[in-house]
């Protein structure tokens, strides 16, 4: 989450600093995270590597037909099984894979001997991603307008805490885990479907904790043991703030996730600009138990290396994570955090579609379809206009679509077609062109 950076006196850069602080501002992190059946450990102790050999441990999971199957519960798109597997927070000159390796160095100081866990398989359980985290079936994230599914019982994970339970089970007291990770989303420059987080999970020494056996609740988060649990949890957290961004003002908020009790927000103050950056919390009793853990407590954070990224490195958009294009990746090097300079932007395309939409109507699927006709081609898809005719009742909504390409200037006829297939294509999710 954090690194020392040196003060930067230019102005020009401060204000690219301020506008990727206004895009990130408003993505969220929705969990915390970690393990599966191939599971890669490895400790952040000194002398031990940071990065996993051959092209990265996700290279077994670069087989798209694993995801894309006829099974009808099936909502993998072609354009997404082609992401998995690229393990971009595992390339040691990546700018993910630096943030990453930086917050190993600041665990790797501390007394504890954290398991750092790469390379588990994306594809996990309804049980590990929802249920071990006390996840209700009625929950938003749940629904296939959301969640990428396999089969009715598997799916693509949304964020890493799904494999937090199974290292709990393992025995592992503290642990780290990164990895890539998955979610219908809005299109604009600071969300993508996929993305990467890291998790990390401490648990304390059950006769640290014995005086509050049996306590849940108002009654546990009243207790000297909770209090010590979340005094550690900030006091190693803003350590790492400081590590990643040099010292900086924090400010905490209490939240709400439901595998944790009580629950946080950690804000810091950079380049003038508050910014949220983690959500962490005490893990709920009820999630220690289902994990057979039930004697022990401690503490879980989680936070997205994109969003961490953008800021350090000023990358206004979060497609170009996953460009080959050498003028991104010749910019980095593996332990140096460094302004990201721009390229050629090439000339947008703008395009805009409206549609009579029924009431069970959901803009991720739009969204969704937008992206498998176009791809990274598509921008950002902003609403601009809503509606509801008094007369018949129909809610009309138009959408402004910007086409962009990062490496070359896209032209009108290829981009109309790409908008009449959009057009053709809405009436299998009920909607009507106008």
């Amino acid at each position: 989450l954090h690194h020392t950076i040196q003060a930067r006196e230019n102005r020009s850069f401060t204000m690219k600093i301020l506008y990727v602080l206004a895009l990130v501002d408003s993505t969220a992190v929705l969990g915390f995270s970690s393990g599966g059946k191939y599971a890669f450990a490895r400790s952040t102790r000194p002398g031990t590597p940071l990065f996993s050999t051959a092209t990265g441990q996700q290279a077994k999971y670069a087989t798209p037909e694993r995801y894309v199957t006829d099974h009808p519960n099936n909502n993998v798109p072609p354009h997404i099984a082609a992401l998995v597997g690229r393990g971009l927070h595992e390339r040691a000159d990546h700018p993910l894979g630096i943030i990453r390796a930086k917050i190993n160095e600041y665990f790797s100081s501390l007394p504890e001997d954290y398991q750092t866990f790469d390379a588990e398989d994306p594809i996990v359980t309804c049980t590990q991603c929802f249920d071990d985290l006390r996840i209700p079936p009625e929950h938003p994230g749940r629904s296939p307008s959301d969640t990428y599914y396999i089969s009715e019982d598997t799916l693509l994970r949304t964020h890493t805490s799904a494999h937090q339970s199974h290292h709990l089970r393992d025995g592992y007291d503290a642990f780290l885990c990164a990895g890539d990770v998955y979610r219908r989303d809005e299109i604009d420059s600071s969300h993508y479907p996929a993305f990467h987080q890291l998790e990390g999970v401490k648990l304390f020494p059950a006769e640290s904790v014995a005086g509050a056996d049996g306590l849940k609740g108002e009654a546990w988060i009243a207790s000297p043991e909770c209090a010590l649990i979340a005094k550690d949890l900030k006091a190693t957290l803003e350590g790492l703030m400081d590590h990643l961004f040099g010292p900086v003002e924090k400010r905490w908020a209490d939240d709400y996730f439901p595998f944790t009790e009580p629950s946080f927000e950690c804000e810091i103050l950079y380049q003038g600009e508050w910014l949220e950056v983690l959500g962490c919390g005490v893990v709920h009793a009820e999630v220690l138990d289902m994990a057979g853990r039930g004697d022990r407590r401690g503490w879980a954070f989680g936070l997205g290396l994109e969003r961490l990224a953008m800021v350090l490195f000023g990358i206004p958009d979060i497609r170009l994570f996953w460009t080959d294009d050498e003028r991104f990746s010749s910019q980095f090097k593996s332990g140096e955090i460094t302004t990201f300079k721009s390229y050629s932007k090439f000339p947008p395309v703008f395009k805009d579609i409206s549609m009579w939409v029924p009431e069970t109507y959901v803009e991720n699927d739009f969204f969704e379809m937008a992206r498998g006709i176009a791809g990274d081609l598509v921008e950002e898809t902003k609403l601009i206009d809503e509606f509801t005719n008094k007369k018949t009742g129909k809610t009309s909504k138009a959408y402004r679509i910007t086409y962009r390409s990062m490496d070359r200037s896209l032209t009108n006829d290829e981009i109309d077609a790409m908008q009449d297939q959009l057009r053709d294509d809405v009436v299998k999710l009920g909607l009507e062109v106008r």
